[in-house]
């Protein structure tokens, strides 16, 4: 008794009870005024405001938090939402996450940008052979800025940063089960050239073929006799993708400037394709299967068809694949003069060409498909092709789009900004995870998709998905108009006969007949879950007829689903 009497006495005289006589400081939001009942408390101290202390001490503070937390925490109220958007908080967060990066970038927000495009950038892929089918990724470059493209080859992967460093991944090779090379990760990484602007490789989806790249880049010529100081002059650079070795390199007059290139046709009759910034096209050729000779000479370059014969066509941004090119061309409706290779209800923000189908993704966010649908690739539920864009109506507002061989890739974002992977056509080889005998529309793929993945590429061995966030480029969609939300699909896009509401009966007699024809209820439940993944619906939907189904059949059987069922 004695010792607890004295403890009270100098918890009492010395202060020391936090709980009694602390300094407190207050939890709710600064703005929101005193708390209330505060008064009455007694024995617990004045609450002191966070906006008591000075600015440069609460951001100093704050900078210190990962950067999920500085988000979360600026969500929680007006004061907390202006300290942790102040520049000086994203510099600190900036110089911790890139300690080498000397300079802040470009744009309205510089550093707010800089340390969310560093904090989010990675490389993940995920291998279809093999055992093991897990979201892996790959090492990130300290000096990089962000992840802006990348381009996977034979044996690595380059990526291309925000301030045009352009870097060689090199794989880890292991041997498989089967026999074959496969990589493992990207364990290092070297810097291969600076100042590049775009880069390009064999638009085949096979890989095998990707031995040399193409880098178009920015540099600075000596001055000639006459003149003083150097002239920056862009410049096609040749590398090799196995070694980075670079074997070619021609450069341009200082009055043309560049900033797309791309691939079309053959290794002995290659054309590359140069958009400038003004909007004409420029090609030349080059054989590759030359390049690997110690020589000189000299190329010409000339001014492509469409550019020579329609000079008024301002070309925006190019896609091609071994045979074709495909051109997005500046949208003028007042324009009457403008040609229209595709008939095209909207502007044209991004497209992907594939072997021999295409896709296209207008201003609203609707996705039209259009060539070869023998392996349903289109999305449209059948394997019709379609000679005119036709519209994938369940799918709307893509992040990103790809087309491969036989197959297409879908990146989308739900409304709690999670983001999936679809994807229709052959499922051979793993291509679709999930679904090997693939689907003739867009189903969802079993795969780990990142919360910032913004762009993606299929191989034959493996899927790549690129993950960088950039504050101030991403699609921004505009709302259908009233008048065109609802009604049937306009006339010309290839969307088949729209007052033939006959066609979707038939396709469901067919499939009727063919579940009347499977001997057994097991057959029967299989049948009716592969016809499930052939219709035109959403992703939420067929995963819950497919629970159900499954619900279904262990119910009446016991027997669980098969092998080759998706889960839900």
């Amino acid at each position: 008794m004695v010792r607890k009497s004295r403890r009270r006495r100098l918890q009492k005289f010395t202060g020391l009870c936090r709980q009694e006589e602390g300094l407190r400081v207050k939890r709710s939001c600064p703005s929101c005024g005193p708390d209330p009942g505060g008064e009455e408390k007694k024995g617990r101290g004045n609450p002191i405001s966070v906006q008591l202390f000075p600015p440069e001490l609460v951001e100093h503070i704050i900078s210190f938090l990962p950067v999920r937390d500085v988000v979360a925490l600026g969500q929680t109220c007006h004061y907390f939402h202006e300290v942790c958007d102040a520049e000086g908080v994203w510099r600190r967060i900036c110089r911790r996450l890139s300690p080498r990066l000397r300079e802040q970038g470009s744009g309205v927000r510089p550093w707010k940008r800089a340390a969310i495009l560093n904090y989010t950038k990675g490389l993940y892929f995920q291998a279809f052979g093999g055992r093991r089918r897990c979201l892996s990724k790959s090492v990130a470059p300290l000096l990089a800025h962000g992840y802006r493209r990348f381009l996977p080859t034979k044996d690595h992967v380059f990526i291309l940063d925000y301030t045009g460093t352009l870097f060689f991944l090199k794989n880890a090779l292991v041997s498989s089960t089967l026999g074959q090379i496969q990589w493992k990760r990207a364990c290092r990484y070297v810097v291969l050239c600076r100042g590049a602007k775009d880069f390009a490789s064999d638009p085949r989806c096979d890989t095998v073929y990707r031995k040399y790249l193409y880098v178009l880049a920015t540099r600075e010529q000596p001055a000639v006799v006459g003149t003083t100081g150097s002239r920056a002059c862009d410049c096609v650079e040749v590398y090799l993708q196995s070694s980075g070795q670079r074997v070619f390199k021609m450069t341009f007059h200082h009055s043309m400037s560049f900033k797309q290139i791309v691939l079309v046709g053959q290794e002995n009759q290659r054309a590359l394709l140069l958009l400038t910034e003004e909007g004409k096209i420029y090609s030349l050729v080059v054989n590759e299967t030359q390049l690997d000779q110690p020589r000189s000479y000299t190329v010409q370059l000339a001014l492509r068809k469409v550019s020579r014969c329609l000079p008024h066509l301002r070309v925006t941004r190019m896609a091609s694949n071994q045979s074709s090119t495909l051109y997005i061309t500046a949208f003028d409706p007042l324009d009457q003069q403008m040609p229209l290779a595709l008939s095209l209800p909207a502007k044209i923000l991004f497209c992907a060409l594939g072997y021999n189908h295409l896709g296209l993704v207008d201003e609203f966010g609707r996705i039209f498909m259009q060539g070869n649908n023998r392996y349903g690739q289109l999305g449209t539920g059948d394997k019709m092709d379609r000679g005119e864009p036709t519209q994938v109506h369940y799918l709307q507002r893509p992040i990103a789009l790809w087309c491969g061989l036989n197959h297409s890739l879908v990146l989308s974002q739900g409304s709690d900004f999670s983001k999936e992977l679809l994807g229709c056509g052959c499922g051979a080889g793993g291509r679709l995870p999930g679904w090997p005998k693939g689907s003739a529309s867009f189903v969802k793929l079993h795969v780990k998709v990142p919360l910032c993945a913004c762009s993606l590429c299929s191989t034959r061995e493996c899927l790549y998905m690129l993950s960088s966030h950039d504050i101030e480029h991403h699609p921004t969609y505009r709302d259908l108009p009233a008048s065109r939300v609802v009604g049937t699909p306009e006339p010309g896009l290839g969307a088949g006969a729209p007052q033939d509401p006959g066609g979707a009966a038939r396709a469901c007699e067919e499939y009727l007949s063919q579940i009347h024809s499977c001997p057994t209820l097991q057959d029967r439940m299989e049948k009716m879950k592969e016809i499930v993944g052939w219709m035109p619906l959403m992703a939420a939907q067929k995963d819950f007829f497919w629970e159900a189904l499954d619900m279904l059949q262990r119910a009446a059987g016991g027997v669980g689903p098969g092998p080759s069922t998706p889960e839900s």
